[in-house]
């Protein structure tokens, strides 16, 4: 059965940073497009970043770019999200997510239970 086991969560001071693994079974990860979603506390669930199955193609939110990079190492069956420049928005329970097909943004169809991310001094 596909799992999805997010690591790499914690506390980090403002202008830290992060970097988040998630580790996948039960598929043939080097097929599928991975991406990493965020939902803080009374907001909707945000698509963070997208990455298609040979790292040629990616996605960042406006929110994130220049500060985030989605990475996959299908060797290991595990896409990263290293996070840089944190700031108190970026707090969010981050979730990786599988797609439906080999690229990104082709929707996706199942997420991990999440790691949990607090940016605060």
């Amino acid at each position: 059965q596909v799992q999805l086991v997010e690591s790499g969560g914690g506390l980090v001071h403002p202008g830290g940073s992060l970097r988040l693994s998630c580790e996948a079974s039960g598929f043939i990860f080097r097929n599928i497009g991975m991406g990493w979603y965020r939902q803080a506390p009374g907001k909707e669930r945000e698509l963070v970043a997208g990455i298609e199955s040979t790292s040629r193609r990616k996605y960042y939110a406006d929110s994130v770019k220049g500060r985030f990079i989605i990475s996959r190492d299908n060797s290991k069956n595990t896409v990263y999200l290293q996070m840089n420049s944190l700031n108190a928005e970026d707090t969010a329970v981050y979730s990786c997510a599988k797609g439906s097909t080999s690229d990104w943004n082709r929707g996706f169809v199942f997420w991990g239970q999440g790691t949990q991310v607090t940016v605060s001094s």
